[in-house]
């Protein structure tokens, strides 16, 4: 029996209760709960669900153990060997083993480079990003070895945005290692600089990493802690000190509610509407924020965690009325403009698909992930929940599998 399922069983037991008595305390089917206990493989919206049912934090299921085999990306593990060299070269007596990139540029046109590839990430360019990362990790390095005075200045938080931008794709693409090597290094080569913002922009991905992870107790603290340092003065505050402060309380948001403790996140959306409700406009900009801010990505954030605390019809009900309603109504949403990064949309549409498919609309379904397809192809092949989504359609559908049905199921891996 596996760790986590000797806690669910524990908490229950102590909590002197049965099983049929907790799925209906987390609106589960009682199957469902003897297969947590039964060491069975299950979503991390069902271990909310228990969680809540049990009335406590859903990271105090998890405990260490001894971990279950994990199956690699071979394809993107391969890839990925240049900027692994770059992050994490051989180590000897005398230091780092490893060649030297030739300086070619300055730390200002590096830094528009970097911006660039950060563009091309955005565009989910991802085969072109990782082949540059690489070269722009090894020259912003050199650039900080040759340089002195302000000028080493300039070229040590040039080389954190190359880390920042190289911990974002890798937390992307689900290699959490890396990123956690890039992110912790672009976030301490900022603080040693004193430039407070980038650090802190840095912790906002790194909040992300650690949602990844499921180390929902750790980010909250990392992204309030660093909120109430960096809180600006509202009233005369730019959009970017406003947009980063409002990115952290979202984090701290999201971590909260996938952790059980509904007043904290309660509060952190709160703030993070306080922020958004002084701009007047999406910030779209990197590196003035991690990923951009603004109402619009407060609303699609807080629709995702209806989703988070529960998969009922009535909660998916919720968030398909919601999704065209205030700042997301169509005439709203061309003021304000759309999210900086696609990701974000793409992840409010998956939602959105997620919706659908419980109440058992799959062609509306379909409509979400093949229009996510057309403007994410890469990013969706990397979603976990994009395949949940349409396993659950071929599982769940009782006529006959559509074409675009057949294609998608084969673009994810899917099969039966």
């Amino acid at each position: 029996m596996s760790e986590l399922a000797k806690n669910v069983r524990r908490y229950r037991r102590a909590a002197g209760l049965s099983q049929e008595d907790l799925a209906a305390a987390s609106d589960l089917a009682a199957r469902t709960v003897q297969k947590v206990e039964q060491g069975g493989t299950v979503r991390t919206e069902t271990l909310h669900a228990i969680a809540r049912g049990l009335g406590v934090p859903t990271s105090q299921l998890f405990v260490a153990g001894s971990p279950a085999p994990v199956v690699e990306d071979e394809t993107t593990r391969r890839s990925l060997v240049p900027i692994r060299m770059a992050l994490m070269p051989p180590v000897g007596l005398d230091g780092v083993i490893a060649d030297r990139a030739p300086l070619s540029d300055t730390s200002v046109d590096l830094r528009q480079r970097i911006l660039d590839v950060h563009t091309l990430y955005r565009a989910d360019q991802f085969e072109s990003v990782a082949t540059q990362l690489p070269i722009l990790l090894r020259q912003t390095e050199a650039a900080v070895s040759a340089a002195s005075g302000k000028e080493r200045r300039r070229a040590t938080v040039t080389r954190a945005l190359a880390l920042l931008v190289s911990g974002k794709y890798l937390t992307q693409v689900r290699q959490y290692d890396l990123a956690y090597q890039a992110l912790s290094e672009g976030i301490r080569l900022a603080r040693d600089v004193e430039d407070r913002h980038t650090a802190a922009v840095g912790v906002v991905g790194l909040g992300w990493l650690l949602l990844r992870q499921d180390r929902f107790a750790e980010c909250y603290q990392l992204a309030v802690t660093t909120a109430e340092a960096m809180e600006p003065r509202m009233a005369d505050a730019d959009s970017a000190r406003v947009g980063l402060w409002g990115e952290l309380w979202m984090r701290a948001a999201a971590s909260a509610v996938r952790d059980n403790r509904p007043e904290d996140a309660k509060q952190a959306r709160r703030m993070a509407a306080r922020a958004a409700a002084g701009m007047s406009r999406e910030d779209r900009h990197f590196p003035s924020t991690w990923g951009g801010f603004g109402p619009v990505k407060v609303s699609i954030k807080s629709i995702e965690d209806v989703l988070v605390k529960g998969q009922s019809v009535s909660d998916a009900r919720q968030v398909v009325a919601r999704s065209t309603r205030g700042v997301l109504e169509a005439r709203s949403m061309r003021k304000l403009g759309f999210p900086a990064e696609g990701a974000d949309w793409h992840r409010h549409r998956l939602d959105l698909s997620l919706a659908y498919t419980v109440l058992g609309s799959h062609q509306d379904a379909m409509d979400e992930l093949s229009g996510i397809k057309v403007s994410g192809a890469e990013w969706i092949r990397h979603q976990p929940m994009a395949r949940r989504v349409m396993g659950d359609i071929l599982r769940s559908r009782k006529r006959t599998l559509t074409r675009d049905m057949r294609d998608m199921a084969a673009y994810l891996g899917i099969v039966g």
